[in-house]
C-alpha cells in the first residue's frame, strides 16, 4: 500500500489529527516535492502555513491552490532562501506577526550534491553545508527561540538516508544530513524540558519531479534502484508527508530526539 494525494488527506482531515486544526506550521521547500505534500497535508488538518522559498511566483501559486482547496486555511508566502539567515529570522518574524504563535516547524529545504570526490569543488561542498546544514540550523534557531518563549512547539528536521548509510560520490551530501541528524538531536536534548520536541525523518529515493528528472537525464537508473530496495519501489512524496504530520502530532507527544528512517528497508540491507 502507498498514500494516494486523496487518501493522506482524508487521513489528515479525520478525528485522529483534530489537534492540529488552528496550528500555525512553518514550512520549508513547501512548493515542490516533499514539502509541497507536506504543506498540503497540513492544510487539509486545519493549520495555517507559513511558506518560505525562493521564487515569488510560485509561492504565490502554492499559496493560492492550497487556500482555494481548504476552507478557512490561511497561507503566507515568505520569499527567501534558507541560508540567507536575515531572510530566515525575516519570515519565521512575518509568521509569528500574522497568527501570535508558531507550533510546527517543517524544516524540509535541501539541495543533492552528486560528484565525484576528487572532482568536488570547494564551491560545490560549502554549498551543500550552506543549504542542507546551515539552513536548517537558522530555521531551528529562528523558530526555536520562539517555541521556547510559548513552552510548546515541533520542529521537524528532513535528513536522508545518506545521513546513516554512506554512498560513493555523495561526500558532501552525506556529511551534511549526517550533521542534521546530530543537530536534531542536540536540540532535541537541549530543548526538550522547555517544551519542544525535535526529531527528524530520513527519506530514501522517494519518487519526486526531481528524481524523474534525473531519471530522464541518464542520472538514476530507476530499475536498479526498485531492485536494490527491499520494498521493491520507490517511496512518495504523501509517505514522507503522513509521517510528519504523525510527529507533529498528538499522537507522539514522547518521541522526541529520534531520526526516523523511511527508505523502504534500504538502508537495513546490506547485501549488493
Amino acid at each position: 500500500m502507498t498514500y494516494s494525494k486523496e487518501t493522506l488527506i482524508q487521513m489528515a482531515r479525520s478525528a485522529g489529527f483534530a489537534g492540529l486544526a488552528g496550528k500555525v506550521v512553518f514550512v520549508t521547500g513547501g512548493t515542490s516535492g516533499i514539502g509541497l505534500a507536506m504543506a498540503h497535508t497540513f492544510a487539509a488538518s486545519g493549520a495555517h502555513l507559513g511558506l518560505l522559498g525562493r521564487n515569488l511566483g510560485r509561492l504565490d501559486a502554492t499559496r493560492q491552490a492550497l487556500e482555494a482547496a481548504y476552507s478557512g486555511v490561511q497561507v503566507l508566502g515568505c520569499e527567501g532562501a534558507v541560508e540567507d539567515e536575515a531572510a530566515v529570522e525575516r519570515a519565521i518574524a512575518q509568521t509569528h506577526e500574522k497568527w501570535g504563535r508558531l507550533d510546527v516547524l517543517l524544516n524540509n529545504a535541501g539541495i543533492s550534491m552528486n560528484c565525484p570526490t576528487l572532482e568536488l569543488s570547494g564551491e560545490q561542498w560549502r554549498r551543500a553545508i550552506d543549504v542542507d546544514l546551515n539552513g536548517a540550523f537558522y530555521c531551528a534557531k529562528a523558530a526555536g527561540r520562539l517555541m521556547v518563549a510559548q513552552g510548546s512547539g515541533v520542529i521537524i528536521n528532513t535528513t536522508s538516508m545518506y545521513g546513516k548509510v554512506a554512498a560513493p560520490n555523495r561526500a558532501a551530501y552525506c556529511a551534511s544530513k549526517a550533521a542534521v541528524a546530530m543537530l536534531t538531536q542536540s536540540l532535541a536534548v537541549e530543548w526538550g524540558a522547555k517544551g519542544v520536541r525535535v526529531n527528524a525523518i530520513a527519506p530514501g529515493y522517494v519518487r519526486t519531479a526531481l528524481v524523474d528528472e534525473l531519471v530522464a537525464s541518464g542520472r538514476l537508473d530507476i530499475e536498479a534502484l526498485q531492485r536494490r530496495t527491499p520494498s521493491g519501489r520507490l517511496g512518495t512524496p504523501e509517505e514522507i508527508a503522513a509521517l510528519a504530520l504523525f510527529i507533529a502530532s498528538d499522537h507522539a507527544t514522547f518521541v522526541n530526539g529520534h531520526v526516523m528512517v523511511a527508505d523502504g528497508g534500504w538502508s537495513a540491507y546490506g547485501y549488493i
